[in-house]
């Protein structure tokens, strides 16, 4: 992660590999390579706007009191979205 910037606000900055794979979750022959929580208010308020960006909300949501939500980036990575 990069410094935080004059404006306050964290950037983060990714690079692509000729090797690539998608990642599995949970388990498999591929674990996540990383993971974001991201803390929200509201998770179904702020769910639009991922899905609007390009994730999918995964299949496997492993939180039985609505603390938090899996979803997939467009390139199949898990992240979260963490009632904060």
């Amino acid at each position: 992660m990069s410094p935080e910037r004059p404006d306050g606000r964290t950037t983060l900055a990714f690079q692509r590999i000729d090797d690539w794979v998608a990642p599995t979750w949970p388990g498999g022959a591929h674990p996540q390579q990383f993971h974001l929580d991201l803390s929200v208010q509201d998770i179904d308020a702020a769910e639009p706007a991922v899905l609007a960006a390009g994730a999918s909300v995964h299949a496997e949501q492993p939180s039985s009191d609505g603390g938090f939500r899996v979803y997939l980036d467009p390139a199949g990575h898990p992240f979260c979205l963490v009632r904060g």
